[in-house]
């Protein structure tokens, strides 16, 4: 990506005064030390003190959004009897965490849909880093929609953005736990154990519902570590990535040709499916509920910035650079499991939770599979813990400005420089989103079916904002588009709108109770959620129109130099 660089640390901020002045412990005065380094003296300019510790680096941040890269989670779903099959869900584990899946349709569709995203995904990865690099804060994409939005719309799309993306990270956290209690479970139907998996039945909801609570405290329980020893999570995280794409890329198609053989080149590269009930124009752009889900959440270096070393460039870098190492290793996954499918006949019989899982014992045999399916548990179980971190950070920094109920305690900073009480707050709503498991197999489904939406609706507000409120700001970031910042804020705006429109659409026609889709419903009770907390919390209790207005003095300051 081009760069253009700017002494940003220089910037001369203005004496403290009504109009700014901090309105909590954590919001600057603007007042710059001798003792500063040029992270701190650049988010003192944004408004804020170094609070948290500032000890990671461009691998940390490059391991925080790739192992966070989908966002969109998993919907869990049964199995439907001959419904589609879809490869959902691509995760940087190299598993699938659901299949089949409420998707629309297979193999050419999903493939050409899958190299359409890709390239629109690196658009949107590259104008948010440009943002990301002008404003390197933890709130990410909260903080960066208040800034789109100008003075007039600023505090009202900060708001809604903060319910959106607090939601959907933390229905992601508890999506992830579930995802990795299927995997596990699975082994029941695998080995022939006398206990049901069928969701319908209560007592293996039950039983999902204990495992997924156990694995939420351990993966959370890690958000208490050091900061330096968090540091080997990333790199953990990121090689067992690695090594779960070796293994499915070479292990199981060796597995698969000496059991049951592969999928003819047709059925990958021509064969469709359409069991939606929707015209054909409408199925193929169904299939981006496929591809939507996938390779989005790659701000999450965003959310740790105010801990990384040189953010204005190391944050941008980790969002972009994610953003397109995911996309890479995803496309040949989704062609060698297709070609790895067992027949469909097959495939539609398997009763456990998590359907990958029958196809590696089927593959790899009932023995050798435990190993693959070890793998992709640590995989996901890592996430689970990386994703704790980017979405604890994120409601502590909304909650640093005041947004949330109880935002002052939730904000406080331990010793050592973590957000401690976040991090509680985040594990408390996960654990309780676990709870409707006990519910229905369709409850926990369908609140954590939106999970995705909001953040592509994010994005889509940013751009929004940015290519018509506020199309001349930001012009200080040192990772820069330069003069192709404006049209490529433009794309990004009209693809993720887009992609809300996909992810809001019917699944099948006609639509049924039991095939609805429920993310409008929890998106609009969310936007609801800000709207009317934008309109009961004073202004002054928030960030006055002096402090949000620090962004553009700084694009003044870089004009002049």
């Amino acid at each position: 990506m081009p760069s253009k660089t700017a002494d940003r640390t220089s910037v001369d901020s203005p004496a403290s005064n009504d109009a700014i002045k901090a309105q909590n412990p954590l919001q600057s005065d603007f007042a710059e030390t001798a003792s500063m380094d040029s992270d701190e003296r650049y988010l003192n300019a944004l408004g804020y003190k170094q609070s948290l510790h500032r000890q990671w680096k461009f691998f940390e941040s490059f391991a925080a959004s790739f192992g966070n890269d989908e966002v969109g989670t998993p919907k869990y779903k049964q199995p439907p009897s001959r419904s589609v099959l879809a490869l959902e869900d691509l995760r940087p584990t190299g598993g699938l965490t659901s299949l089949p899946s409420p998707a629309p349709s297979l193999t050419s569709q999903s493939r050409s849909s899958y190299i359409i995203t890709c390239i629109f995904v690196f658009i949107t990865a590259a104008v948010l880093a440009e943002i990301c690099s002008a404003l390197p804060a933890a709130g990410s994409i909260y903080f960066w929609a208040a800034e789109s939005g100008g003075k007039k719309y600023g505090r009202l799309f900060g708001f809604v953005v903060a319910w959106w993306s607090t939601t959907a990270w933390t229905t992601f956290v508890a999506s992830v736990c579930q995802a990795t209690a299927n995997f596990l479970l699975s082994e029941i139907s695998v080995f022939g154990l006398e206990f049901s998996t069928d969701v319908n039945d209560i007592k293996f909801r039950a039983v999902q519902w204990i495992v997924s609570e156990v694995i939420l405290f351990l993966g959370v329980g890690m958000n208490y570590l050091n900061p330096k020893t968090y540091s080997y999570i990333f790199r953990a995280a990121t090689y067992i990535i690695l090594l779960d794409f070796a293994l499915n890329m070479i292990w199981l198609p060796i597995g698969a040709s000496k059991t049951y053989g592969f999928q003819d080149a047709k059925f990958v590269f021509t064969q469709t499916y359409n069991e939606t009930g929707a015209p054909p124009v409408w199925n193929w752009m169904l299939s981006y509920y496929v591809t939507a889900g996938i390779l989005v959440g790659f701000e999450a270096s965003g959310h740790i910035s105010e801990e990384t070393v040189n953010a204005s460039t190391t944050a941008a870098r980790g969002i972009f650079w994610s953003a397109v190492a995911s996309a890479v290793i995803g496309f040949p996954l989704v062609i060698m499991f297709l070609f790895c499918l067992p027949d469909l006949d097959v495939l539609y019989s398997f009763a456990s939770p998590q359907p990958f899982v029958d196809i590696y014992a089927l593959a790899l045999g009932p023995r050798a599979h435990v190993v693959m399916n070890v793998v992709c548990i640590l995989g996901l179980f890592f996430n689970i813990t990386i994703a704790g971190v980017a979405s604890s950070r994120l409601i502590w920094a909304v909650a640093r400005d005041g947004v949330l109920p109880f935002s002052g305690w939730i904000s406080q900073v331990s010793a050592k420089k973590e957000p401690r009480n976040a991090v509680i707050v985040m594990h408390a709503v996960a654990a309780l989103l676990l709870c409707t498991i006990l519910a229905s197999p369709v409850a926990f489904a369908s609140l954590v079916s939106a999970a995705g939406v909001p953040t592509i609706t994010a994005y889509a507000l940013i751009a929004f904002g940015r290519t018509f409120i506020t199309p001349h700001d930001f012009k200080h970031a040192s990772w820069s588009l330069g003069k192709w910042s404006r049209p490529l804020t433009f794309i990004t705006f009209v693809w993720n709108l887009y992609l809300a429109c996909v992810l809001f659409s019917p699944l099948y026609f006609p639509v049924t109770g039991a095939g609805f889709n429920y993310s409008p419903v929890i998106f609009a009770f969310t936007t609801v959620m800000g709207v009317a907390t934008w309109w009961f919390t004073p202004a002054e209790a928030w960030l006055p129109q002096g402090r949000l207005g620090k962004v553009h003095m700084l694009d003044q300051e870089y004009q002049r130099e």
